[in-house]
């Protein structure tokens, strides 16, 4: 499917060419870069030990809209130098000169965008580390070629356009020109007039800006999508002295409840001491409607109507380095496991009143029944008996060694001594075995001997070395895992006593320790990418006005997001996809403000040099826009194995690029005016 996706993404962006330019030649040059970039970035791949994985081909996906938008700037800039009469080479020459530093920034930002979550530590690094170095490679590899082979390419295979409209190739390009000429004109009309308003549009950006807060808090957190794997788990929990007879029955009505479905592709179970698992394998995607999210519900309140067993479905993490129920939480105490249990009962009762769980079950259970048989010394003496006569009689009748051999047609069998199993169902049944005195006399256990019966917990756990009881559970369905643990967190700091501590295990646990690395490596990638501008730009106003189109995507993603379009959340190919925002947004102010600065040290004000920019530069901002947002959405309606992530991630890119995309257009131009260095004097005035 991943594969299918990067052909899809390939065929768009050929389109999105077309569409812009109207030109076969044109749209050839990034057509060939393409795949030139995507074997530059295998072999850096197979040099650093990558392998083809679906992380790696979601890369590829990505490195495709990424790739094309060097050569897409490079053709168009050629193609306009020959609309003012310069020949294909002098036009080539010219863009390659023009272009070497935007192109050079905008690659410095995309690295610097992807090497913080290449170095990133945890899960999150572990995953996503040949994801990053493989779109580092790529933009690379990309920024070398459109400034080597595009404009070669380009003063060999283009031509000037026949104004007269000769041949379909010309009348093609003119219609697409007369289009971009009347957009150009009508954006040209609308910035003036907003640069006219200046503190309107500074006004409308700060809400942004502070919205992104806002947006950020509202969103659902997650550590990843809930994936549709093919296959749903079923844990059974049985009364501690449930026999292996009646577990048998209770799995017997697990199965049947499974194999009734169409959907149905095997049913496996595993029954061993302390674990009941059945598993539901489900057909594969293309062979049934319904996916694992709508059969879990409805196949959990059939599992209900089982009587004798507390049953919940589940489905498995779609991330590795967990197991168990996807939610568990540990109560922690350096109290005894009787006190520790009231407070963990009590907890998860009010757990359960808050409605975020469909199930919670509590590894701490004193309902184990323990009977010890309790012999009377003084009576075993009376009779002549010493303990030893008796535990030997009890371990000769229900120990189940063996105590010698025997030959029966050639084979060897072991002797075992046992009571039949009929005679050992219940606890009382032992008072009646006879054990053998000293004078050969057959006495009953009962003569010496008692039964008493105690509640006992049945397992004690410990967890970071103290006494602890895990609560495992399910959310309710639409409830992430951060809604929950921020509920939990909260109800446990209102009911918890004093020396009661709470922390979490299993896939929560991943969730806690992975959801704070976000914003670290955010944060490092900005002042990573700000320190780079400002080298390139030789000033520290230029990329604050550069950077401040940032927020402008984020709000444009995280509107989404918020408002859960399609069960987005915030999980980490969100953050991811948002990381990816800020270098992909950057571009359109590298290219904006080069051109201004440029047109500035010609004596132009700095209100008519980015209007001028602005509108020179907006075919190509519009171009790597589309090809990047029409590239992603493959991603967006993707199925089968992996859907859910990839849906999350062309989401984010999709959805605050193109926003984004509209707001720079208007804040870049009116921060500049406001706020961009004056470069009037001299190329190297700070």
């Amino acid at each position: 499917m991943v594969i299918h996706t990067l052909v899809e993404a390939l065929a768009i962006v050929t389109l999105v060419v077309f569409a812009f330019l109207g030109s076969w030649r044109s749209v050839l040059i990034p057509v060939i870069a393409i795949p030139l970039s995507l074997i530059g970035t295998f072999l850096m791949m197979l040099a650093f030990g990558f392998s083809i994985n679906l992380l790696t081909l979601l890369a590829l996906v990505l490195a495709i809209g990424l790739v094309v938008d060097d050569a897409i700037i490079v053709v168009e800039s050629v193609n306009h130098h020959m609309e003012e009469g310069m020949s294909a080479l002098q036009a080539a020459f010219a863009s390659a000169r023009q272009l070497a530093n935007p192109i050079i920034a905008m690659t410095v930002v995309l690295i610097a965008v992807y090497v913080p979550i290449g170095f990133q530590g945890g899960l999150t690094g572990a995953l996503f580390t040949e994801f990053a170095f493989t779109l580092v490679g790529a933009v690379t590899i990309s920024a070398v070629v459109a400034l080597t082979l595009t404009p070669m390419m380009s003063a060999y295979m283009l031509k000037p356009v026949d104004h007269a409209g000769g041949d379909l190739e010309s009348r093609m390009v003119l219609a697409v020109d007369r289009v971009m000429g009347r957009i150009t004109a009508a954006y040209s009309r609308s910035l003036t007039g907003a640069l006219n308003y200046m503190s309107v549009t500074a006004v409308f950006a700060a809400l942004v800006l502070c919205s992104v807060y806002w947006l950020y808090g509202a969103a659902q957190s997650e550590l990843a999508p809930e994936e549709d794997q093919g296959i749903i788990l079923a844990q059974s929990i049985s009364a501690p002295n449930a026999t292996l007879q009646q577990k048998l029955l209770y799995n017997r009505q697990t199965y049947e409840t499974f194999a009734r479905h169409p959907e149905t592709e095997t049913v496996f179970q595993v029954e061993s001491t302390g674990t009941s698992i059945a598993g539901w394998v489900l057909k594969p995607w293309d062979e049934r409607k319904a996916t694992t999210k709508t059969l879990q519900p409805m196949i959990q309140q059939e599992l209900n109507a089982i009587a004798g067993q507390k049953i919940v479905a589940f489905q498995t993490s779609p991330l590795p380095g967990s197991n168990g129920l996807p939610m568990q939480i540990v109560i922690g105490t350096s109290d005894g496991f009787d006190k520790l249990n009231e407070v963990a009962a009590k907890f998860l009762q009010e757990a359960l009143d808050t409605g975020l769980f469909i199930f919670l079950n509590n590894d701490l259970k004193i309902d184990q029944p323990q009977a010890s048989i309790v012999i009377d010394r003084e009576k075993t003496s009376l009779l002549g008996l010493s303990m030893s006569d008796v535990g030997g009689a009890l371990s000769s009748l229900l120990g189940g060694g063996y105590v010698n051999y025997f030959s029966l047609d050639g084979r060897s069998y072991k002797v075992i001594p046992q009571v039949k199993q009929e005679a050992r169902l219940n606890t009382d049944q032992v008072l009646d075995y006879y054990m053998r005195m000293t004078d050969g006399t057959m006495i009953p256990l009962s003569t010496v001997a008692r039964i008493e019966t105690k509640t006992v917990p049945e397992s004690l756990n410990h967890f970071q070395q103290v006494n602890a009881a895990t609560i495992a559970g399910v959310v309710a369905p639409g409830i992430t895992t951060g809604d929950a643990i921020t509920a939990l967190k909260d109800l446990a700091k209102r009911t918890l006593p004093a020396g009661y501590t709470l922390d979490f295990g299993g896939a929560s646990r991943q969730y806690v320790q992975e959801s704070g690395g976000f914003v670290t490596t955010f944060a490092f990638a900005l002042i990573v990418i700000f320190l780079s501008l400002a080298a390139l730009f030789n000033s520290f106003r230029d990329p604050v006005v550069i950077l401040l189109s940032v927020p402008m995507s984020l709000a444009g993603a995280l509107l989404f997001i918020s408002v859960g379009i399609g069960g987005a959340s915030i999980n980490i190919y969100t953050q991811v996809g948002l990381t990816t925002l800020m270098g992909l947004i950057s571009k359109h102010g590298i290219l904006m403000l080069e051109v201004a600065n440029e047109l500035q040290l010609e004596g132009k004000s700095k209100r008519e040099a980015i209007v001028e920019a602005a509108t020179l530069r907006l075919r190509p901002i519009l171009m790597t826009t589309a090809a990047m947002v029409l590239g992603v959405l493959p991603l967006i309606f993707a199925s089968g194995a992996g859907a859910a992530s990839r849906f999350n991630l062309g989401l984010v890119i999709a959805t605050g690029l193109a926003i984004g995309t509209l707001f720079t257009l208007y804040v870049v131009p009116t921060a500049y005016v406001l706020m961009g260095q004056t470069h009037h004097a001299s190329k190297n005035e700070d």
